[in-house]
């Protein structure tokens, strides 16, 4: 089975000094680097999804600043290989972008997702992996989350992301870094 790995906005604005600065970034930072160096290694195709906020009133992704770019660290991006970056506007990585045709078009047939913020962008593209067929396999340490508030009371960024991850393997996989590339290596 064909795989593809979709990396979901892993942009300055998440880490330190960002505008909407995530829990344990370095952390889903380093093990994402792992997984691109696993699929390089692998010739497998790499997806990196670049969210643009073009909403009235937007406070981080703003178009034109520095926080829309990807982490330097995941830079150079290395097209002759088969990676692209895709734009998006919404949290599902698959609305009104060129991703299903991209995926397509590499004959991909399961993804592997990792990225930011579980609680939205990962979470509202997993299912809709799922939903279009690709099997969706996600890396929980690969992802990173925020504190939520509701009704006044507030959730620790681990919850958030213990909770959405737990929730998320109704419809993928859900490993860590280690245990996905021992399995498929």
């Amino acid at each position: 089975m064909k795989q593809g790995l979709i990396i979901i906005d892993v942009q300055n604005d998440y880490f330190d000094n960002g505008n909407m600065t995530l829990v344990n970034t370095k952390i889903a930072l380093q093990n994402t680097l792992a997984l691109q160096t696993f699929f390089r290694s692998q010739n497998k195709p790499i997806f990196y999804i670049q969210h643009v906020n073009v909403r009235q009133g937007a406070t981080f992704f703003k178009p034109n600043t520095p926080g829309i770019n990807i982490h330097s660290r995941l830079l150079p991006i290395k097209v002759e290989n088969n990676e692209v970056i895709i734009c998006k506007h919404y949290p599902n990585s698959f609305k009104d972008t060129t991703l299903q045709a991209e995926l397509s078009r590499a004959n991909i047939e399961q993804v592997v997702i990792c990225g930011m913020m579980s609680h939205m962008c990962v979470d509202s593209t997993t299912r809709q992996a799922a939903e279009l067929g690709y099997q969706p396999i996600l890396i929980a340490d690969a992802c990173a989350t925020r504190d939520l508030t509701f009704q006044s009371i507030t959730v620790k960024a681990e919850q958030v992301q213990i909770a959405f991850m737990s929730a998320l393997a109704n419809f993928s996989d859900v490993y860590n870094t280690q245990q996905f590339m021992a399995i498929n290596n």
